[in-house]
């Protein structure tokens, strides 16, 4: 007789080929107007569910775990970060939960890569001048940016995606710095030219432009904050590619609004899908509606991972990119 499938729900949309194979390997419910769902609907789709198949927009928390029915022992989580999932109480539940780490490294850099050019450059200002029609000529002093070549790049997280920057910087003549939990092996260093800081205040006292690559976790939420945004020299520009909680938005609007900073590429918010009304005033900020690993390949990469994160699961397995406490 037939092993019966597992029920495994989806909560967003995700490419057609991954739910297409879904369908076909499992007893799958999918989310098909892509609308995220409430915290009900995520309740009641753990009532059901063996499997969940959640995204960074889904809140797991322990709210929606607490009503899990006895069958859910797997989160699949689509995407890297998990700061969405009650970790502690998907353990406590005996609840396994995975990722799809690696996946979006390089995706994820040439964004980073991308705004740490267009923000010194003014490329949104000069693209927006061009679409009002009032751009006059070619000027000597006009649309005047800074230059990237010689500058010094300070990497917050010093993990896959922050070494995959650090190679794409370095081919633009930009300067490694980083600060990290633990300080990369000595062959790393060298390769990158880095230069580790153990002080994240004294690398950012001294940097031109400052990459956050770190994930969110407890430790890392409003890493920059208020007092170490101001650390900032008024010549220096801010990305974040990484998630919105690890920069403390309001204290950034201000310092931009007051010219203390010159200047930020931001790709994640801190309260997303709101972004401060306040940011969308400014010229020197680049706005990007959390696109860094928003490439078809990367996409399909992510859902073949869920894939064989669930197949290799069900089959009695450890799946491969178990996330595990030790990791964070």
């Amino acid at each position: 007789m037939p092993q019966k499938k597992p029920v495994v729900v989806v909560t967003r949309r995700l490419p057609d080929v991954i739910e297409t194979r879904m369908m076909e390997l499992f007893d799958t419910r999918l989310n098909h107007d892509d609308t995220p769902m409430t915290q009900s609907q995520l309740i009641e789709a753990v009532k059901t569910a063996d499997v969940l198949v959640p995204t960074v927009t889904d809140k797991i928390d322990l709210g929606v775990l607490s009503q899990t029915n006895p069958n859910l022992k797997l989160i699949a989580s689509f995407g890297t970060g998990v700061d969405h999932i009650d970790l502690a109480t998907a353990r406590q539940s005996n609840i396994t939960v995975t990722n799809t780490p690696g996946v979006l490294t390089e995706d994820t850099a040439d964004m980073t890569m991308a705004l740490i050019m267009a923000v010194p450059r003014r490329l949104t200002e000069g693209e927006r001048l061009m679409r009002s029609a009032s751009w006059k000529g070619w000027s000597p002093t006009g649309m005047l940016g800074h230059r990237i070549w010689g500058k010094r790049l300070g990497i917050i997280g010093m993990g896959r995606i922050g070494q995959a920057v650090a190679r794409r910087a370095r081919a633009f003549g930009l300067s490694i710095h980083y600060h990290n939990r633990n300080r990369l092996p000595d062959y790393i260093e060298n390769e990158l030219e880095a230069t580790y800081w153990e002080s994240l205040d004294q690398m950012l006292a001294r940097m031109d432009i400052v990459s956050v690559n770190c994930p969110h976790t407890p430790a890392t939420f409003h890493l920059l904050n208020a007092r170490r945004l101001a650390l900032l020299q008024p010549s220096c520009y801010v990305v974040n590619t990484s998630r919105g909680e690890v920069v403390d938005e309001n204290a950034l609007t201000r310092l931009l609004r007051n010219g203390k900073i010159a200047g930020a590429g931001l790709d994640v918010f801190e309260h997303e899908p709101a972004v401060n009304p306040r940011l969308l005033e400014l010229d020197n900020v680049i706005l990007l509606p959390h696109m860094g690993s928003a490439t078809v390949e990367g996409r399909i990469d992510m859902g073949e991972k869920v894939l064989i994160n669930i197949k290799t699961f069900i089959d009695g397995h450890t799946p491969p990119d178990r996330v595990l406490q030790a990791m964070l």
